[in-house]
């Protein structure tokens, strides 16, 4: 299964928004054949690890990252499939979360007299797929909050001076990352202070560029911005909540008031419906502020850099109100510290 999860790993960039899966099939104790979701509208893992085993699988045990689906999609179930193929044994890692399937996959196995097994590297699988995990089941984007700060917690200086807080290898992740999701999220004082183009810039050259939305409460970005000026394959949206235009701008997204401009809740249903898996927010400390006091983040990523920058007026990564008891902090759970370059990464969960 670890192998398989191995396998369903090299479909992240390309599976999307179908989940990464792995498949592995084994006879007598031999590998006899292994496969992937290999891309968007294409052969399952199942399939194409059956045909690298040529077709003769009877007998055999398979090893899948996600439950065979049982539905009609842009092909055919994997359960059908599978009972033609006539394997003795099936191991699932998790039950697919997707309501058409979510047992029903197995049921059909277990049916035509073939062991099914589910739940072997359950959280690995479960964590490998988090964003189809948190689509499928809410139809909301799953969430990141990220940012770069001192370890005084500093996201800038008294001035706004924020280039750079972190080291290339700590940037070099966020655009990995900002590759690997649909789309990025900044307040207009972002903006404005920092004028970000958003774009993915990897140092080996290509990448996907995140759809860019902005928040605007308050008519407070300049037309003149980068963001409303590159040339992207990605469109910029900016989320309103009086009618506003930006020339540059691909729409302007209407959206109801919430407690810190923007109502972000509202905004994630309103992108989680036109397809938006996942949501990268890179600032600044009112957006993430909003997020977490919405309660609408999944995930913590933030980058520590060994500097110490002071001043009570210097921006912070999280402000806003805040809580008046240390109670009713917000709790994380399965937190991670990694260094990256001269710079510490914290990865963690919201409880």
């Amino acid at each position: 299964m670890r192998r398989a999860l191995e396998l369903a790993e090299r479909g992240r960039l390309t599976a999307r928004p179908n989940p990464m899966v792995g498949c592995v099939i084994v006879r007598d104790g031999e590998v006899i054949g292994e496969g992937y979701h290999e891309v968007f509208g294409g052969p399952h893992a199942e399939v194409n690890a059956v045909n690298a085993a040529g077709g003769e699988i009877a007998g055999a045990t398979v090893y899948v990252t996600l439950e065979p689906c049982a539905h009609h999609g842009k092909t055919p179930p994997c359960a059908d499939f599978l009972i033609d193929h006539k394997p003795a044994r099936v191991v699932a890692a998790m039950q697919d979360p997707n309501p058409m399937v979510s047992g029903a996959g197995a049921d059909k196995l277990r049916a035509a007299g073939i062991r099914v097994d589910v739940g072997c590297l359950e959280d690995q699988a479960h964590r490998l797929n988090e964003v189809f995990v948190k689509y499928t089941t809410t139809q909301l984007p799953f969430v990141i909050a990220k940012c770069a700060m001192s370890l005084d917690g500093k996201i800038a200086t008294r001035t706004g001076h924020s280039q750079w807080v972190t080291g290339e290898s700590a940037r070099r992740a966020v655009h990995e990352l900002r590759n690997q999701v649909d789309a990025i999220l900044v307040g207009s004082r972002t903006v404005m202070m920092d004028d970000p183009s958003l774009t993915t810039r990897l140092p080996q050259g290509g990448g996907r560029d995140p759809i860019r939305v902005i928040l605007d409460a308050g008519e407070y970005l300049d037309e003149g911005r980068k963001l409303f000026h590159i040339e992207s394959d990605a469109p910029t949206w900016v989320a309103v909540t009086q009618p506003r235009e930006y020339p540059g701008a691909a729409e302007m997204i209407r959206v109801g008031q919430g407690p810190g401009g923007v109502d972000i809740r509202e905004l994630l249903e309103i992108l989680g419906a036109r397809g938006i898996t996942s949501l990268l927010i890179e600032g600044g400390g009112t957006t993430l502020a909003s997020a977490f006091e919405a309660r609408m983040v999944d995930k913590v990523l933030f980058f520590i850099a060994p500097k110490i920058v002071g001043g009570s007026a210097a921006v912070t990564p999280v402000e806003g109100a805040g809580i008046e008891r240390m109670d009713d902090a917000i709790m994380l759970r399965d937190m991670k510290v990694a260094p990256i370059g001269e710079d510490w990464m914290v990865e963690a969960y919201v409880e």
